[in-house]
């Protein structure tokens, strides 16, 4: 089981898509991103730390309380609204550095999007 950490747009999350319904369906019907794992289950949702952009001590929280709550994170995932907020609205995070950042930070995967609902 791929144990996933999604990190959701700050400010679009619920104008976009309402409570993340779209990732979770996506996830549970293993769809868009999903599609690429045998088996998914989101254990962490966050936000990106709203702008200009505080995604790197944000997620340093996330990992710290999944440290603390035995909780393992296989692969962290750059929300689909981050990825419009980026395309559409002048978002300032530059989500493949981001990527590459987290990566090298966790060892473990980073994946830009989410769905493509």
């Amino acid at each position: 089981m791929s144990n996933i950490l999604i990190v959701n747009c700050s400010k679009i999350r619920d104008v976009n898509c309402v409570a993340c319904l779209k990732c979770f369906k996506a996830s549970e019907l293993k769809e868009g991103e999903f599609a690429n794992y045998d088996d998914v289950h989101i254990v962490a949702m966050s936000g990106c730390g709203d702008c200009p952009g505080l995604v790197m001590p944000k997620v340093g929280l996330v990992m710290e309380q999944a440290d603390y709550m035995e909780r393992q994170i296989d692969a962290i995932h750059l929300g689909t609204c981050m990825v419009k907020a980026n395309k559409t609205a002048a978002c300032p995070i530059d989500t493949e550095k981001i990527k590459e950042m987290l990566s090298n930070k966790y060892g473990i995967p980073v994946v830009v999007g989410t769905h493509n609902y």
